[in-house]
């Protein structure tokens, strides 16, 4: 649609000062030509097009059912090699591919169904009032009918049912993947078991991240922050071949006056005010080192959950719902701090299991 407006002549007093309304007399609407598509002239290209959406909708649930039987029949541990990536889980391929394809598919066959079996004449139709009255309602809805008509939704059964039978499988994969939210390896612990509990041990060094040297006391400056692990870490991973244990174990060690410690969640968990605590935020997991040394809180970065230290790592702020877990630590025969045990709670976010 395209609009010209000729400039008032009658200032203040004009139409368009009044009323801010265009007269029809100065509007202009451009005429709008048709060309007919092959689909439109042609009852062969039509049924040619029908077909083609029919098969990317029927090929969109078959893939959906691979989807399925790749999930089931291919191992978990199998790769395969790539040129450019190396060596890629076959299992991750397979279902990327086929649930990538399904959804491609879906919206392909919309978007060709659309362009050669649709209408595809152009309206134009003047700006008015946002409000509708009756006329303009019925008409919106005499609109909407002869488009559903027209759409050939109803007439045009073999793509009707063709994509409601791809809608229908499209969830199903969604379903299959819940079931690795309760089923396990043969012979593995429950994964509330994994969770709640890391490899801290009685009498295991605390070490820094990343650096893994060992830690003083007098290392730790009142108000200073130490993101910290535990030492055998680094040959726990190489021997598991994963971050599982970084992700349980990671933890902060903070500096404060013994009198600035208002409670903890034993009272001699601590080491000349030096307390340990969970890195791992008791929302959804997220690190957390952010503190604050003047007030002692420790604000998660993902969604501000905020944590007061100096009183037993409780929740002041935001949507987690249970406290730091802290780590009871002490010193060993050459200074260094240790751990005296595991956290007495699990760390990270709550599951269904956890009491």
């Amino acid at each position: 649609m395209s609009e010209r407006l000729d400039a008032p002549t009658d200032g203040a007093g004009s139409t368009l000062a009044r009323t801010g309304e265009v007269p029809p007399e100065r509007l202009e609407v451009a005429a709008v030509t048709h060309s007919p598509r092959r689909a439109d002239i042609d009852p062969r290209a039509a049924r040619r097009a029908e077909r083609q959406v029919s098969i990317m909708f029927g090929l969109s649930a078959v893939l959906v059912v691979a989807f399925i039987a790749a999930y089931v029949a291919i191992d978990i541990s199998s790769t395969v090699f790539i040129p450019g990536l190396g060596d890629v889980g076959a299992m991750n391929l397979a279902l990327g591919l086929t649930f990538g394809g399904a959804i491609f598919l879906i919206g392909a066959g919309a978007v060709h169904w659309a362009k050669k079996l649709m209408p595809d004449v152009e309206i134009v139709a003047e700006r008015h009032e946002l409000g509708s009255d009756e006329a303009t309602t019925d008409a919106a809805l005499a609109a909407y009918k002869r488009g559903r008509d027209e759409s050939g939704f109803a007439q045009r059964r073999i793509v009707r049912r063709s994509l409601l039978g791809a809608l229908a499988f499209f969830p199903l994969p969604l379903v299959v993947l819940l079931r690795d939210l309760w089923t396990q390896a043969p012979g593995a612990p429950a994964p509330y078991v994994q969770l709640a509990n890391t490899i801290w041990e009685p009498g295991e060094r605390i070490v820094t991240d990343i650096t893994y040297q060992p830690v003083k006391a007098e290392d730790i400056p009142v108000g200073g922050l130490v993101n910290v692990v535990p030492e055998r870490l680094k040959e726990v991973e190489e021997a598991e071949g994963n971050l599982n244990a970084r992700a349980k174990s990671a933890a902060i060690l903070v500096r404060m006056t013994p009198e600035q410690i208002r409670s903890q969640q034993n009272p001699d968990w601590d080491y000349q005010g030096i307390l340990a605590f969970s890195k791992i935020c008791t929302h959804v997991g997220c690190p957390i080192s952010l503190y604050e040394q003047r007030t002692h809180h420790l604000l998660c970065p993902c969604h501000q959950s905020t944590f007061d230290l100096a009183d037993s790592g409780n929740v002041i702020f935001g949507p987690a719902a249970r406290r730091m877990p802290q780590l009871a630590i002490d010193v060993d025969a050459e200074g260094y701090l240790i751990a005296r045990g595991d956290f007495a709670e699990p760390v990270g976010p709550s599951f269904w299991e956890r009491g």
